[in-house]
């Protein structure tokens, strides 16, 4: 499994014109599920994202999550993370989930985010999407189980 966390002001989804989702400071996280993902990996993973510290404390440095912030997160689906990109001009997906697995983990990662006491808010599974975003940094992080 696959996260693209951005630390943000504010972040928001629109599907059809309809905002269906917006948190203010916290985390963006775009997931993107491989086909050999499983429960233990999504939740180790929300475990990671839950208290990866890249938010600032009082003396500036890098030492706080979004627990610690008392943040909200937004989580969307996002299956190009699953792409490979090693070789040619086109990306492959082969190691991408199919759809219902892809959904099922989604789902249970933005779960297990909230187990960890945070406010959850997710995009719509295979929708259009239009993501907005201020990024607050800019900080982005990619991380990986």
């Amino acid at each position: 499994m696959i996260a693209l966390l951005q630390r943000v002001q504010q972040a928001s989804v629109v599907v059809d014109g309809q905002t269906i989702s917006s948190i203010n400071k916290g985390l963006l996280v775009f997931v993107g599920v491989e086909k050999t993902d499983d429960e233990k990996k999504a939740k180790r993973l929300a475990e990671r994202v839950a208290g990866y510290r890249i938010f600032e404390d009082e003396n500036g440095k890098t030492n706080l999550s979004v627990q610690d912030i008392k943040g909200e997160v937004l989580v969307v689906s996002q299956f190009t993370l699953a792409a490979d990109t090693k070789k040619g001009m086109r990306p492959s997906f082969s190691d991408a989930a199919t759809p219902q697995l892809a959904n099922q983990l989604y789902l249970y990662f933005a779960g297990q985010i909230e187990t960890q006491g945070l406010p959850v808010q997710t995009g719509q599974f295979q929708a259009d999407m239009k993501v907005s975003l201020i990024n607050d940094g800019p900080m982005t992080f990619t991380l990986k189980i």
